[in-house]
């Protein structure tokens, strides 16, 4: 395949960086700016649309909360795993698509070619098993195996291409082993929060009162050296989300950024996950940002 390394988007976690693939959007444009993101101090995690209570969908639209067309307004095949149908994220960044749902991953591979010989000019597939893989089972032998799979599986999509059609592979974001390497911030950070928001590599803190400055020297103390650390001004002047960042979005974000440059993850008490992560994302690490953009062309 041609092709090489590009970047994503920031933070590096799938809820922000699908939507940014599907949209064309940037962050700061499209408003879905993290795993869990604050509205008006209440945290949602977003691949569930959840809160600590439960689903908040009626009380956040999904295409509220994320209001830039997929595709250019436009409506084409989208093959994804059924479990996916019908849920808010999807619905929030994948609205007004055709939905072909599978349930074996064989079963991509029959669709795309269908799709293509009726005559469909764009096919966009979405498989999530290298992601999978490595948050449960990190490096070594299974994710190498689902490697070698991943790799039958473009090989056979490839097979299926017509003359003139192209292959482009491409992901949300790399990963980082952590494995049992979590910490708290420290009491001299936690002590000055109200609360948390984003995720283990890439955490929002957001400050009581007017103490801002008092957080990010706190947490440069303790711990500048495994974190960036950085002001929610400075990550917007510096354009880590997009050239533009609509008040909206500004008012989603923490008033400081804890960002892992090292193999560790901050815990967040509230931030509860149903297994152990071996390998995580969320930062701007090479091993985070660099992402494939591979092509092929039919023969």
């Amino acid at each position: 395949m041609d092709g090489g390394p590009i970047t994503t988007v920031a933070p590096t976690t799938t809820v922000t960086a699908l939507t940014s693939i599907a949209t064309g959007a940037t962050p700061g444009e499209h408003g879905l700016v993290g795993y869990r993101i604050d509205f008006a101090g209440n945290v949602v995690q977003m691949l569930r649309w959840a809160d600590a209570r439960g689903d908040v969908r009626r009380r956040l639209a999904p295409r509220d909360v994320q209001p830039c067309p997929p595709f250019l307004g436009g409506s084409v095949p989208v093959l994804s795993k059924a479990e996916f149908d019908g849920t808010a994220f999807t619905e929030s960044h994948l609205r007004d698509q055709r939905t072909l749902s599978w349930r074996a991953v064989s079963s991509m591979v029959v669709d795309v070619r269908a799709q293509l010989r009726a005559g469909e000019k764009f096919v966009y597939c979405y498989y999530d098993c290298i992601d999978k893989i490595a948050h449960e089972r990190g490096f070594g032998e299974y994710y190498d195996s689902e490697l070698r799979t991943t790799d039958r599986l473009v090989a056979e999509l490839a097979s299926v291409l017509p003359p003139g059609a192209v292959l482009l592979v491409t992901a949300d974001h790399g990963q980082v082993m952590v494995g049992n390497n979590t910490t708290m911030l420290h009491a001299d950070v936690t002590r000055l929060l109200s609360h948390q928001s984003g995720e283990g590599r890439f955490r929002w803190l957001h400050v009581k009162g007017e103490r801002i400055d008092e957080v990010v020297a706190a947490a440069r103390t303790h711990h500048g050296h495994h974190a960036w650390v950085m002001t929610r001004d400075e990550m917007i002047d510096g354009g880590f989300f997009g050239p533009r960042v609509s008040d909206v979005v500004r008012r989603r974000l923490g008033d400081v950024a804890v960002m892992a440059r090292t193999d560790v993850s901050f815990d967040d008490p509230a931030d509860k996950t149903y297994f152990e992560l071996q390998c995580r994302h969320g930062s701007l690490t090479t091993e985070e940002i660099d992402v494939p953009l591979l092509a092929v062309a039919g023969s």
